[in-house]
C-alpha cells in the first residue's frame, strides 16, 4: 500500500513530469554555478571590508548603508544567478507563470 506521500509525488510527475538534463546543460549550470558563487564571494568580501573600515571608523550609518548595499547586491546576483539557470533549463520565470495562468 502506498503512503499519501507516494500518490501525491505520482500525482504530481503526471502533472508536470521531471525534466532531465544533457550532460552539457549540466555542466553550463555547473559553470554558472562556480561563476555567481565566486561573485557572491568577490562582493561579500570587498565590501564586508568596506564595513570593517567604517566600524574602525565609528561611522556607523555608512556602515548601516554599507550592509543595505551588499543586501540589494547579493539580492540581484541571485536573481540573476537563478534566471541563467532556468535560461539552461529552457524555461523562465515568465513562462513558467504563462504556463500556470494557461491550466
Amino acid at each position: 500500500m502506498k503512503s499519501a506521500y507516494e500518490l501525491a509525488m505520482e500525482r504530481l510527475e503526471k502533472k508536470e513530469p521531471t525534466k532531465v538534463l544533457t550532460n552539457a546543460q549540466k555542466a553550463r549550470i555547473a559553470e554558472i554555478n562556480s561563476l555567481y558563487g565566486s561573485k557572491i564571494a568577490e562582493k561579500e568580501t570587498f565590501l564586508q571590508g568596506e564595513m570593517a573600515k567604517e566600524k574602525a571608523k565609528g561611522d556607523l550609518a555608512a556602515v548601516a548603508q554599507i550592509q543595505d548595499q551588499l543586501t540589494r547586491e547579493l539580492r540581484r546576483i541571485h536573481t540573476e544567478w537563478e534566471e541563467k539557470k532556468a535560461a539552461v533549463h529552457g524555461e523562465t520565470a515568465y513562462e513558467n507563470e504563462i504556463k500556470k495562468l494557461e491550466k
